[in-house]
């Protein structure tokens, strides 16, 4: 693929820039959670009778992500942001087109797995575009509105999907999203400019990586914040791969899943919002403790109404809505003070 030329402008003003990095974050909240209403439609057309197995169409990108994400960071050191960024939202769109001819379900898998490698590469140079435009509280301020608007995306996510649903096949979802990757791959192509100075590309060598490597692993607090954010990020993963089951069969309510998850999910733009109107005044390590304890508390409550069989649907909201709205405390409380000595 050939990359347009880089635009001879200063790039986007902030307003359209928050917005822009907003559009690319919110690709990976799409991919996921557009997919939760059509698992039974994919299942039948496909010939996966097991409701167990349909969820692997969320595994497959987790995973692809998970591998994307190793390497993102080094290329756009490398090469720059711009060639980085335009590639993965350029694969992203062309995978999501072949996913929508996907003839078997093994087929649809290596093509979301695909998809989330792609969807990695655009979010990982999403925060180094901000860190080479912005600085301090600027930068901070920046990456706040974006993850306000971002929060968007898990509400309204699963309605599209359920949207296209209704006047179509699930490969419709697919279609979609390839045009939403080709749409940001054209509004960058058009207004961001590459941010990465060439003085400031390293190559890549063992010896840089593992130099890297020795001065995160070095810093206990970033460590341990790292890993209680990733098995958070695991109690989350399984809740996306199990909700649509539980919706479907413990309550045998499928078509409240729309309007469930938008529920549940608007815990998390709750918080988000809250955390950024008091966490210069309380600090993040208090909040982010206090988020955890109080998302343990919920997780206990939730785990005990559910074993003695008092959970209704609206309980089961309810209560997911309070964990959602913890995780967020959590996670971008402890992200932001993994970093804090990086």
């Amino acid at each position: 693929m050939s990359l347009p030329p880089s635009p001879r402008s200063t790039g986007p003003g902030r307003t359209e820039f928050v917005i822009l990095i907003s559009g690319i974050m919110m690709i990976v909240a799409f991919a996921i959670d557009s997919m939760l209403p059509a698992l039974p439609a994919i299942g039948q057309s496909l010939g996966v009778p097991d409701t167990a197995q349909r969820p692997l169409v969320i595994a497959a990108f987790l995973a692809g992500f998970a591998v994307g994400q190793l390497f993102a960071g080094t290329l756009s050191d490398r090469y720059g942001r711009r060639v980085l960024m335009l590639g993965s939202l350029f694969g992203f769109a062309v995978v999501s087109l072949i996913a929508a001819l996907a003839p078997s379900f093994d087929s649809l898998l290596l093509t979301r797995a695909a998809q989330g490698v792609f969807a990695a590469g655009a979010r990982v140079v999403v925060t180094s575009t901000v860190r080479d435009r912005f600085e301090g509280r600027d930068m901070a301020q920046v990456l706040s509105l974006a993850s306000m608007i971002f929060m968007a995306a898990p509400i309204l996510a699963p309605a599209m999907g359920q949207s296209v649903l209704l006047f179509g096949s699930w490969r419709w979802i697919f279609a979609v999203l390839g045009l939403i990757g080709i749409s940001m791959w054209a509004w960058v192509a058009l207004r961001l400019p590459e941010t990465l100075a060439p003085a400031n590309r390293r190559a890549i060598e063992v010896k840089t990586i593992m130099a890297a490597a020795r001065i995160v692993l070095s810093d206990r607090l970033s460590v341990g914040y790292c890993i209680a954010n990733a098995m958070l990020s695991c109690a989350l993963y399984g809740f996306l791969m199990s909700v649509q089951q539980i919706f479907e069969t413990t309550f045998g309510r499928p078509d409240f899943l729309p309007l469930g998850f938008a529920l549940m999910a608007s815990g998390m733009a709750i918080a988000s919002l809250t955390n950024a109107a008091i966490v210069k005044r309380l600090g993040m390590r208090l909040i982010g403790h206090g988020a955890l304890l109080f998302f343990t508390l919920v997780a206990g409550i939730h785990l005990c109404l559910s074993l003695a069989g008092y959970e209704s649907l609206a309980v089961f909201i309810a209560l997911q809505m309070f964990m959602m709205m913890g995780f967020s405390f959590v996670a971008g409380n402890f992200g932001a003070m993994a970093m804090e000595n990086m």
